[in-house]
């Protein structure tokens, strides 16, 4: 009996500890500690800021301060990132992932990444169609698969600049 007992006492200690820990939603009013990187290069290191939206696999979402810890793969789409003062900064990313951990540290390791407003919409809109060309093409398997990952890409450029 005195097993049961002592079993019975610890459920009610964690279910109250764990009732004490309850998940809020993110805050706006903290800062967020971001660093965005490529393979060869720091865009952002430990620099603070408000909000960054990503691109992640399971759809477009905003991190703020206090955001619960997460790792994110992200598609090609764009990373927003915006300071203190209000000012917004995109960047185009071709793929990686976004890892939020405790205590207001966002890390984002993409593969390749560029100002969105670097790209020339009708260079964007002709290499989208000539990569569709080739991935209806009568090229390898091999050929059309890369085709139709660069398509893929341009679209998610296209209609990105779209939205800019």
């Amino acid at each position: 009996m005195s097993a049961l007992r002592l079993l019975s006492s610890t459920s009610r200690r964690v279910r109250s500890a764990f009732l004490q820990q309850k998940r809020r939603y993110a805050e706006a009013a903290g800062k967020l500690n971001l660093s965005l990187v490529l393979p060869h290069q720091a865009i952002f290191t430990s620099a603070d800021v408000v909000q960054v939206n990503i691109s992640a696999a399971t759809g477009d979402m905003g991190i703020l301060a206090n955001h619960v810890p997460s790792i994110e793969p992200l598609r090609p789409g764009v990373v927003e990132v915006i300071d203190s003062n209000n000012t917004s900064k995109k960047w185009f990313v071709s793929s990686g992932f976004a890892n939020v951990h405790p205590g207001n540290k966002l890390t984002i390791n993409v593969v390749e990444a560029a100002p969105l407003d670097s790209f020339a919409p009708e260079a964007v809109r002709t290499n989208l169609q000539e990569a569709l060309k080739v991935a209806a093409g009568n090229g390898t398997e091999e050929e059309k698969m890369e085709a139709r990952i660069e398509a893929d890409v341009y679209e998610a450029l296209q209609h990105a600049l779209g939205s800019k």
